[in-house]
């Protein structure tokens, strides 16, 4: 089973949206618990100056027997990603989490508008066809 995760943020909501069309799945609200165990969680999420939503901690450590292998997908309208804190998140709680990831610029009030782009969403579902390939 693949699976498609997200925070409630538009940003997010549209990478994921781009990605489950993609893969022909459903993406699901981080909120909603995985009811079995998924081999691939895309988990999009962004990062912010106080570090990673802690929505996005509790839905990791909450799932983390039914997350075969996390895929980082990110947003951020300074920061470069949000790789490093997820990594050393699943560290903590022992979740496998993919070397490759997707990072695209945000938009935050006046910076980034309009960003992801379409161009963004198009290299987000190439990058989901390449991981799933």
């Amino acid at each position: 089973m693949l699976s498609d995760i997200l925070p409630k943020q538009a940003i997010q909501k549209k990478l994921a949206d781009a990605i489950a069309q993609q893969l022909g799945i459903e993406a699901k609200d981080i909120s909603v618990p995985l009811e079995e165990k998924a081999d691939i969680v895309f988990l999009c999420n962004s990062v912010y100056w106080a570090g990673v939503d802690g929505s996005v901690k509790q839905f990791v450590s909450g799932n983390k027997s039914n997350i075969g292998k996390l895929v980082n997908v990110s947003t951020a309208a300074l920061k470069e990603s949000s790789y490093p804190q997820i990594k050393k998140l699943c560290e903590q709680t022992g979740v496998a989490v993919s070397d490759d990831e997707f990072h695209c610029r945000g938009s935050f009030k006046l910076m980034h508008k309009g960003k992801p782009d379409d161009a963004d969403i198009q290299a987000a579902k190439a990058f989901a066809g390449k991981i799933t390939g």
